[in-house]
């Protein structure tokens, strides 16, 4: 029995082109399920709400964070009491005028912040960080003590590494989309 010129079509684009929903299917029972254990993340940066917001911004600049996380007493098995973050450098000091040197982050920080537990799934840290408008998500254990932060930037990054050809075999830009340099990302 001949195969008719359009049946090999179909299956020629089955093979080179596999379905959009399969990907989107396995993207989202699989990957959205996996713990925030397996996002690329990195010890957050804890400090004491007495510490000045410039030590607190020298501290963010030099561990490449977007923010901090506060305890009573600066250290891990404290309770999380709040999450400085480069939003509040902008809408609480810069934008107020404030002087960071002899400010302390327990006037500017966001206190109680919104958490996840360790044991939260990804699915659960991209609804927090979507309904909320979050760019970092403190995750604390059972004892409300900070373990890590959820960045958006880690999340891209476990995207990435689950997608390597989907996303790093792109096309090159054209000059005008291309970007020179990271200010203003």
């Amino acid at each position: 029995m001949e195969e008719r010129p359009e049946e090999r079509d179909d299956l020629d684009e089955l093979y080179f082109n596999p379905p959009r929903e399969r990907e989107t299917a396995i993207f989202g029972a699989e990957l959205l399920r996996e713990p925030l254990s397996g996002l690329p993340v990195r010890p957050a940066v804890i400090l004491s709400p007495e510490t000045s917001v410039t030590v607190a911004m020298r501290a963010m600049q030099a561990e490449h964070r977007g923010c901090v996380l506060v305890t009573d007493d600066g250290g891990r098995r404290s309770k999380l009491t709040g999450i400085f973050t480069e939003r509040d450098v902008l809408l609480r000091i810069v934008d107020r005028g404030r002087n960071p040197a002899s400010l302390p982050l327990g006037e500017v920080m966001t206190p109680d912040p919104e958490t996840l537990a360790v044991q939260s799934s990804i699915a659960y840290a991209l609804n927090k960080m979507s309904v909320g408008g979050f760019r970092h998500v403190p995750v604390v254990d059972d004892e409300h003590h900070p373990a890590f932060v959820v960045a958006v930037r880690d999340v891209v990054e476990f995207l990435v590494k689950a997608f390597p050809r989907e996303v790093l075999n792109l096309p090159m830009q054209s000059p005008i989309q291309s970007q020179k340099s990271r200010e203003g990302a």
